[in-house]
């Protein structure tokens, strides 16, 4: 076996998307790798024969990233391989190109063309689909216009393209791009006729769509604003008998984070944030569809819904959720692991997986599961869930296990104060030699609100390849926990820096053959912000690097997508009522008292973290003399580290291990 390489990441298979077909007899999932040489992500859709557990490439396109069933032969998938339509897309010309291709062989045929950009469709029937396409008011619909005004409508647009203009807020967001005035429309396309028939208004913003059983009716998540986009949502169902819409909650001050059928009921999953702010763990609920009252089912309820376990070996998603027969089934977080539960209309909750690793997605079919996600130090592969027991299916990454060496993370348990413990863990150098001195990196995660794991970590096993001690743990306001672990609201950089200290304490301590005098750190996003903070308040570490950062909440309040509402509700007020604790809670504040070297990643397109937090803070160390360095990476966003393309991903972490060998082992 051979040492891990930076760029094996590069060969590694991502996995999403999975379905099953409406009999269960076969399932599709979606297979991702990367093309250096070409800088890009090429995806496509994979089938399982679920009786005999083999499965195969069906598309190959390249860029099949989104697919749905239509019935137990054919798959309907968008993709392009038209250089004219290449040619209409950079005219400004919007339109989503559909195929459907038979399983058991053929070629993929054309089937249709919606004139926008659609970002989810379900079938109703052979001639009818349900939509979610992108609309924006100051946009002119091409659809019903001559060509003559089709033309003129096109040029305007390419004239624009000069210019951005904004008139609410969020006006982008990461990985969108400028979002002013965009909304999720829901639309009705009849096949028949061609026809597009728009359901909702211009403004409302639509998510979470889903069909009850026999397909006469939608529910979906709704947000409706002109001028600044609201924390609250309201519930909706359509009616596709008699084409009525209605909006169903009586409340207005709810934050819907989910809703389906379950049986002729609406269960929904959400938090009115009263107690703890956005970041409020979410509890089930009974919506009834007549009088609009919304009933709890699960009021002790205090889990994390979903999966906010790290890694950046990832690509893709899939369902969080799944409505099956009488229960709704759904992924959590617990402690540092993904697991699958399900909940029926009385509240019951019951554990389908609890092994220790992560569930990433999953498909449900009577009693049959699969699931994709991380055993052990596998990378993700398809599993199928049967009489309590887990059968691996695909083999995809395999070649990791066989060929490389890997360090397993060992997990320690850290009273950092009395009565409150953290889960931490420690890698060891690969090759590891007792009595000889390692140096070594902490790596803090994002969030706040999410977690490590005992998961595959690229970076972290790279680093463990290259001699170095990683260590990392779950301090105070990380998630899986319940929510008052998880808050730490008006207290960043206090009792998180506490934990986060205290541990690395624990771990120079307990693991002797780390060199106390060459340990760097590094994290990004939330674990960017923890590292600004931790170099202004202390000299202890050799090295840092810091990644999508928050340095001042002043500007990350007022130039990021969710500024407006997570920096008030996080740090507490705003600049004008609350100036003192804004200043006081950002690492800008204490940049002159910073003595350790000091590397910043980030990207132009990063719209969470905006690229001014990066500057300030790299402006303010190399006025006061500190050895710092700025790389600011092109058309990547927030995302850098796990969808980035290939060679910029390459690059980032080069960057970092450069920079730490550097101070750590130079």
């Amino acid at each position: 076996m051979e040492k891990l390489q930076l760029e094996d990441f590069t060969k590694f298979k991502f996995l999403s998307g999975l379905k099953y077909s409406p009999s269960g007899s076969c399932a599709a999932f979606v297979v991702h790798r990367m093309d250096v040489e070409e800088n890009k992500y090429l995806s496509n859709i994979w089938v399982l024969d679920t009786k005999t557990k083999k499965y195969f490439q069906l598309t190959s396109f390249n860029e099949e990233r989104g697919f749905v069933w239509l019935d137990d032969d054919y798959i309907l998938f968008a993709g392009s391989r038209n250089p004219k339509d290449k040619e209409k897309a950079e005219s400004g010309e919007e339109f989503t190109k559909y195929y459907k291709i038979n399983i058991h062989g053929g070629e993929a045929v054309e089937a249709f063309v919606i004139p926008k950009k659609v970002t989810e469709i379900l079938p109703v029937d052979d001639d009818t689909f349900l939509l979610i396409a992108l609309y924006n008011v100051n946009k002119k619909d091409l659809e019903g216009l001559s060509e003559e005004e089709k033309k003129k409508e096109l040029e305007r647009r390419k004239e624009e393209k000069d210019y951005e203009v904004f008139d609410e807020i969020p006006f982008w967001a990461n990985g969108e791009g400028v979002i002013n005035k965009d909304r999720g429309r829901l639309y009705v396309y009849k096949l028949s006729d061609n026809k597009l028939q728009p359901i909702t208004d211009e403004y409302t913003d639509v998510y979470s769509l889903k069909l009850n059983k026999d397909k006469t009716k939608a529910v979906f998540i709704g947000k409706s604003y002109k001028d600044k986009m609201p924390l609250t949502s309201d519930v909706y169902i359509y009616n596709l008998k008699v084409g009525e819409l209605k909006k169903v909650n009586k409340d207005s001050d709810f934050s819907y984070r989910y809703v389906d059928f379950l049986g002729d009921k609406i269960i929904c999953a959400g938090t009115d944030m009263k107690k703890y702010g956005i970041n409020e763990n979410s509890k089930f609920y009974v919506l009834e569809e007549e009088s609009g009252e919304r009933r709890c089912i699960t009021p002790n309820l205090d889990m994390s819904l979903g999966n906010s376990v790290n890694s950046d070996v990832r690509y893709g998603s899939g369902f969080s959720f799944k409505a099956e027969g009488d229960y709704l089934y759904f992924i959590s977080t617990e402690r540092y692991n993904a697991y699958l539960n399900r909940i029926n209309l009385e509240g019951k909750i019951e554990k389908v997986i609890d092994k220790d690793g992560s569930v990433d997605m999953f498909d449900v079919k009577g009693d049959n599961i699969l699931f994709i996600g991380f055993r052990g130090l596998k990378l993700l592969e398809l599993y199928e869930y049967k009489d309590g027991q887990e059968i691996q299916i695909t083999d995809f990454n395999e070649w990791v296990q066989k060929e490389k060496k890997l360090s397993k993370p060992e997990r320690v348990e850290v009273e950092t104060r009395p009565g409150h413990f953290i889960d931490g863990w420690v890698i060891k150098p690969v090759d590891y030699e007792e009595g000889k001195k390692y140096p070594a990196i902490l790596d803090i995660h994002g969030g706040p609100k999410t977690v490590y794991g005992e998961v595959y970590f690229h970076e972290m096993q790279y680093w463990a390849s290259e001699g170095y001690f990683v260590f990392f743990c779950n301090p105070v306001g990380s998630d899986g926990r319940g929510n008052e672990f998880a808050d730490i609201r008006g207290k960043y950089g206090t009792i998180d820096y506490e934990d986060i200290m205290k541990f690395t304490d624990y771990v120079l301590e307990n693991y002797k053959d780390i060199d106390s005098e060459r340990v760097g750190v590094t994290g990004g996003s939330y674990g960017g912000f923890m590292t600004n903070w931790i170099i202004g308040h202390t000299d202890r570490f050799k090295a840092a690097v810091s990644q999508r950062s928050i340095s001042n909440w002043f500007t990350e309040f007022g130039t990021t997508d969710i500024g407006y509402y997570f920096v008030p509700d996080q740090v507490g007020g705003t600049p004008w009522d609350n100036f003192e604790k804004y200043w006081d809670n950002s690492p800008l504040k204490y940049a002159d008292k910073v003595k350790t070297p000091t590397l910043f990643l980030h990207s132009d397109e990063d719209y969470r973290c905006w690229l001014a937090e990066a500057l300030q803070m790299f402006m303010a160390l190399k006025y006061f003399g500190v050895e710092s360095k700025l790389v600011i990476c092109h058309g990547e966003n927030h995302d850098l580290s796990r969808s980035g393309k290939p060679k910029h991903r390459i690059r980032r972490l080069k960057e970092i291990t450069d920079w730490f060998n550097k101070y750590l082992k130079g």
